[in-house]
């Protein structure tokens, strides 16, 4: 582990907060190793940083000073959980990634101007799904041509000629989700059953 580490550093210091805790609260080593079943040597040498603390170790420590876990070890905060997101304009229209991470299904949203309304179809690996944020947009998939407003959603298979962009009306925002190896995207939502003529 690296020396340097937030959890290399947290876990140096767990020795001397497990003996202020156990001071503060006057308990002595002997009373510890009593209520935890852990040897008073075993305390004694978690407490000078001569053995590396264990959730075994730790875990009844924590439960005889009744205290949460984290705060015997001084766990280090978490990072804040906003994603730091900048546009880039590729091919005139403006990708917001929404996935940092690298990975086989990446997330984005595209503004794109109206001016991209002249299909232009491409072919590559992968599979790809749209949902509509606002505007219209102009769907061209194998042949079919379609407008879809906000609110609607497509799913194609990439090694299809397709193309998207403006109806030409105004500019459109789509939220895009591709999976370069062909993963499909599932929605886990069911249908609501339909209602039967009377």
């Amino acid at each position: 582990m690296d020396e340097d580490s937030p959890i290399t550093a947290a876990l140096a210091q767990v020795g001397a907060r497990l003996k202020r805790i156990r001071t503060q609260r006057g308990v002595s080593l002997a009373a510890l190793s009593e209520a935890t079943g852990i040897s008073k040597s075993t305390l004694s040498r978690l407490e000078t940083g001569q053995r590396r603390p264990s959730l075994e170790l730790l875990l009844p420590i924590s439960q005889a000073h009744k205290v949460p876990l984290d705060e015997l070890v001084g766990a280090p905060e978490v990072g804040d959980p906003r994603v730091r997101i900048k546009p880039r304009v590729r091919n005139g229209r403006t990708v917001v990634p929404l996935t940092v991470q690298p990975g086989p299904l990446q997330a984005w949203k595209s503004i794109i101007p109206a001016e991209h309304s002249r299909p232009e179809p491409v072919t590559h690996e992968g599979y790809e799904w749209l949902y509509v944020l606002s505007g219209r947009l102009r769907l061209v998939v194998a042949g079919r041509d379609l407008v879809m407003g906000p609110g609607e959603a497509a799913e194609f298979d990439t090694r299809l000629p397709h193309w998207f962009g403006s109806t030409g009306d105004g500019p459109v925002e789509v939220l895009n989700l591709f999976g370069r190896q062909g993963e499909r995207m599932h929605v886990r939502a069911k249908p609501r059953p339909r209602e039967r003529p009377l």
